[in-house]
């Protein structure tokens, strides 16, 4: 049978139809909608040959109307349901059901953007068949247990905006089949475990805005298969020099902004060909930026700001034209463009580099900078002064240049 307002049956062996699937909440357009004194309805428990379960922005109130969910007859499900979403949910409150860990046929829990609190159940370690955990957005707190590493078939974890802590377990490096990883925005600690490196098919970490420390090179320096790697607002520290970045040939976003890095940035960097992205910014970073990196045939957006960066850029015109406001310079004090394009289209916040001007006459050859002559003559060591038709300058004591300006 087609959906009818969110709710779906199939017919079985014994010739009787059943609902199999039951979506609450704006999933579908045709979905039935929860009233605002909405509470979870204990009569699903009742539908034994259920597999997918959604209850989306049903429980909007924590203060006027919270809700719990059932702490027991999850069992009834345990030989049928698949999927359970419940979504956009603040009014569902409370701890996550141990009990949720006896859905031995569960591949997707989906757990986002509720009100949910207490401590990640260890008893979703027992869900082998899950393919997709996600808890994003709650008040989840404590450690990521150690045994989720057993959920050989996951692809898809995501923690991400709880108050999780601690050390991530070195367990996670068994998760085969993993490809997203996100635990960002937490407050975990320690250094990333060097199992993670045996990840061979994770194209997604986001770690960011955490308390991650233990240098760079530690931390990344196995996991090539990357796509996306964000470790932004950690105090991670170290430098990028030790890390082969031509081995990284899959990754296409990188963002290791505000993470306490020292150091130069190394040509090697030119050399992930896919990088589409990269964010430098807010670190310690100082030295020239190479040219090279315009090289990167698929770079759209540059975030090298708030750095200790010195020199010239030596990037072509083309190439600010193109990234525009994505290439970010500013806030490094020591840091000059060259451009040959008007000053509108210098890049935002970054100085003009002082132009040289030759000037000779005969074997004599004096250099000196665009602007004001006088000032300029002066910063070379000598003086120059300009009074009626004579223009008379010397270098260095000699004079050099006597030039008659006609009238005629």
């Amino acid at each position: 049978m087609d959906y009818v307002q969110g709710v779906s049956c199939e017919q079985y062996d014994d010739g009787f139809w059943y609902v199999t699937t039951v979506n609450f909440g704006p999933v579908f357009d045709n979905s039935l909608n929860c009233n605002h004194e909405a509470q979870f309805p204990q009569q699903l428990f009742n539908l034994k040959h259920l597999k997918v379960l959604s209850l989306s922005t049903c429980f909007l109130s924590p203060t006027k109307n919270p809700v719990k969910l059932p702490l027991s007859n999850w069992e009834k499900f345990s030989h049928s349901l698949e999927s359970l979403t419940l979504r956009s949910n603040p009014g569902l409150v409370g701890t996550i059901p141990s009990a949720i860990g006896s859905l031995k046929k569960l591949q997707s829990l989906v757990l986002l953007e509720n009100g949910l609190t207490g401590e990640l159940p260890l008893s979703i370690g027992n869900l082998v068949k899950l393919r997709q955990l996600v808890l994003q957005g709650n008040n989840l707190e404590g450690q990521v247990p150690a045994n989720y590493g057993w959920l050989s078939e996951l692809l898809i974890f995501d923690a991400s905006r709880n108050n999780l802590s601690g050390v991530l377990p070195s367990t996670l490096g068994l998760l085969d089949s993993l490809l997203k990883l996100d635990l960002s925005n937490n407050m975990l600690e320690g250094e990333l475990p060097r199992e993670l490196g045996r990840l061979k098919n994770l194209t997604l970490l986001d770690i960011s805005h955490s308390k991650l420390r233990g240098g760079l090179v530690r931390t990344i320096k196995e996991l090539v298969s990357l796509k996306h790697l964000v470790l932004s607002n950690n105090p991670i520290g170290g430098d990028l020099l030790g890390v082969k970045w031509e081995n990284f040939q899959n990754i296409e976003a990188l963002d290791l902004s505000n993470i306490g890095l020292e150091g130069s940035v190394p040509e090697s960097m030119a050399k992930m060909k896919r990088l589409r992205f990269l964010d430098l910014s807010n670190n310690n970073l100082c030295g020239t930026l190479s040219r090279s990196l315009e090289k990167l045939p698929c770079l759209t957006a540059l975030h090298v700001n708030g750095n200790n960066l010195t020199g010239r850029l030596e990037f072509s015109d083309r190439f600010y034209m193109k990234l525009g406001m994505r290439f970010a310079a500013w806030n490094n004090a020591n840091l000059c463009c060259n451009i040959a394009k008007p000053q509108n289209e210098m890049p935002y916040g970054v100085k003009p580099c002082a132009q040289n001007i030759t000037i000779s006459e005969g074997v004599s050859n004096v250099k000196m900078s665009e602007g004001n002559y006088e000032d300029s003559f002066a910063s070379l060591g000598g003086s120059g002064f300009y009074y009626g038709l004579w223009w008379v300058f010397t270098v260095n004591g000699v004079l050099n240049v006597l030039l008659w300006n006609m009238l005629f």
